[in-house]
């Protein structure tokens, strides 16, 4: 019995070891799906607009196998504590970047549909928002692989910078659409991949939260920040 319980320990920890290993390759699918979205923005590629999007399905396959991995330690091990954290945290990760995928793919598709838009002020903007999205989610999945409580509540306490730089975006979509009503089915695109983009940084807060509370076994009670966000469209 003695050499069989750390053999039992060891296990677990490898099963959790895999588990993480699993995250961290979905979310670096994740962040190439969003540099592809990025792309087809500042290149107008509807090619790589339908990569985009095909490849969402992988970020799908990914969350089941984590879901199912996760499923088999909750039945099997049955943790407890930090151990239950971990893989509780795992299954809100995963869930966290399944969405983030779907609003990837969502502004690969519209911005393909963009592509004969002469360019403007609120074109260029967007992969301004893009590129601070896409740095939120590199630092926050740092911050799990290093289980690092401190960065993911910088991460969390400065969610506001993402909606300010949105609020910023949607009024300078909404000035060009005023000027151009011709245009109105492209502006509405415009709009919508912004609330995409914003969507992806508030998932990356999401994970933020895990992150810390998996860290410190301590929720985060307060507030949330966040900017005026007056400017959202109905969705």
């Amino acid at each position: 019995m003695s050499n069989s319980a750390p053999h039992i320990v060891s296990a677990f920890e490898d099963a959790l070891k895999r588990l993480k290993s699993a995250i961290v390759q979905m979310a670096g699918a994740a962040e190439t799906q969003l540099d592809q979205a990025l792309s087809c923005l500042t290149h107008r590629n509807p090619e790589l607009a339908l990569e985009v999007v095909r490849s969402d399905a992988q970020l799908d396959s990914f969350e089941h196998e984590i879901e199912a991995h996760c499923m088999r330690l909750l039945a099997l091990r049955q943790p407890v504590a930090d151990d239950l954290r971990e893989v509780v945290s795992a299954l809100k990760i995963a869930a966290n970047l399944e969405r983030i995928g779907d609003h990837t793919a969502n502004s690969a598709k519209r911005a393909a549909a963009i592509e004969v838009f002469p360019e403007s002020a609120p074109l260029l903007g967007l992969p301004n928002l893009g590129r601070l999205v896409r740095q939120r989610l590199t630092a926050v999945i740092d911050a799990y692989v290093d289980t690092d409580a401190e960065a993911a509540l910088r991460i969390w306490n400065t969610d506001d910078e993402v909606d300010a730089l949105y609020t910023s975006l949607c009024a300078e979509i909404e000035r060009s659409a005023s000027t151009a009503p011709g245009q109105f089915t492209a502006h509405m695109h415009l709009m919508m991949i912004a609330k995409n983009l914003e969507r992806i940084g508030d998932h990356a807060t999401n994970i933020a939260e895990v992150v810390y509370y998996v860290s410190t076994g301590k929720p985060l009670l307060d507030e949330r920040p966040k900017a005026d966000r007056s400017c959202d469209p109905a969705l």
